[in-house]
């Protein structure tokens, strides 16, 4: 597995392999709401997440236990924020939530992330946002909250808390991505991916050994399931986390987290496959997140065509 990440990182170096990249992390991260969502069909939201990262912790421990020696006090604290907020609490945020909605719904949510990478950036780094990212935040948050609220704006009663967990998730990944660009900038994608997983690995396995594992053993869908969450790991954490920490390497944290531009879409694709109802709301907050997320990544005024 190691070879294969030598290999990818050095492809990254290249603008034509950094848009593969993008495609190919849109596609599995589209694809990792559905696997949750399969996951959950025999195993608590719980489960699901501790056996995510700490299935990754034991893929990665080989390279972990090698990296190791590069854990000094400068890094230590920001390798575990990422370890906690890049993946730690956002696994079992959308696995909770997606006990209550859908796996499409979930992923035009995570489509905030570039939006709140922005935010990060301004409020935590003191990075300012020009007048198009200004713009592009404020059509954003009106986007994710017509989601929220079932776009009824008249009481808090409709308000969809479950998808509010994501939007908690997707903060915590802006976050993550300046951490990343502004505190690791010496370690490379994999070394960050390995020692994060190291450091949240144990805590997500006590968890799990906490949790009812024999109940969901008998479970008629447990082997499914239990494969699903397998899948998740193995893409949706270790290969897609060292291709994006990389890339922000080699790019920037808003370009990399832009590939949640497309992740929405395959997520849709993804749970109209699997029978979800797709409404015209899903569509217009969709339609309203991804033009603010544009608008917030820029850097200078569009050309007009």
């Amino acid at each position: 597995m190691q070879g294969l990440f030598v290999v990818l990182m050095f492809d990254l170096s290249k603008k034509r392999w950094q848009w593969a990249a993008m495609l190919f992390m849109a596609f599995v991260w589209g694809a990792s709401f559905i696997l949750m969502k399969r996951g959950l069909d025999a195993l608590s939201y719980a489960q699901v997440a501790a056996f995510r990262i700490f299935f990754s912790f034991l893929i990665l421990l080989p390279i972990s236990l090698k990296n190791l020696k590069l854990i000094n006090r400068t890094n230590f604290w920001p390798l575990l924020g990422c370890g906690l907020l890049g993946n730690f609490f956002p696994a079992f945020l959308f696995t909770l939530s997606e006990t209550q909605i859908s796996s499409s719904l979930a992923g035009i949510l995570n489509g905030l992330t570039p939006f709140f990478t922005v935010i990060a950036g301004l409020m935590l780094f003191r990075h300012k946002p020009n007048v198009f990212q200004s713009v592009g935040v404020v059509i954003g948050f009106v986007g994710a909250s017509v989601l929220i609220t079932n776009g009824n704006f008249s009481s808090f009663g409709h308000v969809n808390l479950y998808a509010l967990l994501v939007v908690l998730a997707t903060m915590m990944y802006g976050v993550n991505s300046n951490i990343i660009r502004f505190r690791l900038s010496g370690l490379t994608g994999v070394q960050i991916t390995s020692l994060i997983f190291f450091l949240i690995g144990i805590p997500a396995g006590v968890i799990l050994m906490l949790t009812d594992i024999s109940s969901a053993v008998h479970h008629p869908a447990f082997a499914t399931s239990l494969l699903a969450t397998m899948v998740l790991a193995v893409f949706g954490s270790v290969i897609t986390l060292f291709v994006f920490n990389n890339l922000i390497h080699h790019t920037n944290a808003i370009f990399a987290s832009s590939v949640t531009y497309i992740i929405p879409f395959f997520a849709l694709l993804w749970g109209v496959l699997d029978g979800e109802h797709i409404g015209m709301l899903h569509v217009v907050s969709l339609l309203i997140i991804l033009f603010g997320v544009y608008l917030s990544s820029l850097r200078r005024k569009p050309k007009l065509l």
